[in-house]
């Protein structure tokens, strides 16, 4: 992964962005010399809020599991039925 000051992503983004779009490794921005950002191709950020939404149906799915908040098979088709008509 490529690392920036901040103050050369202020001078040089143009070039910055283009090599992000060439090559599509995220870039470290740095403020101070600390991490402060990271920046992205528009498709891979995109990528990262999918699968972040997926793992989240996926924790809501396991917390209700656990709550005993669960449906038989035939509860489950009954309730989907209605929401496809």
């Amino acid at each position: 992964m490529k690392t920036e000051l901040v103050t050369s992503l202020k001078r040089r983004a143009t070039e910055i962005i283009a090599e992000l779009a060439e090559h599509g490794n995220p870039v470290l921005i740095t403020q101070h010399g600390r991490p402060a950002a990271y920046l992205v191709d528009v498709e891979t950020y995109h990528g990262m809020n999918e699968r972040l939404s997926a793992l989240e149906v996926i924790a809501r799915g396991e917390r209700a599991i656990s709550e005993g908040r669960v449906l038989t098979h035939a509860q489950a088709k009954k309730r989907m039925s209605r929401w496809l008509k």
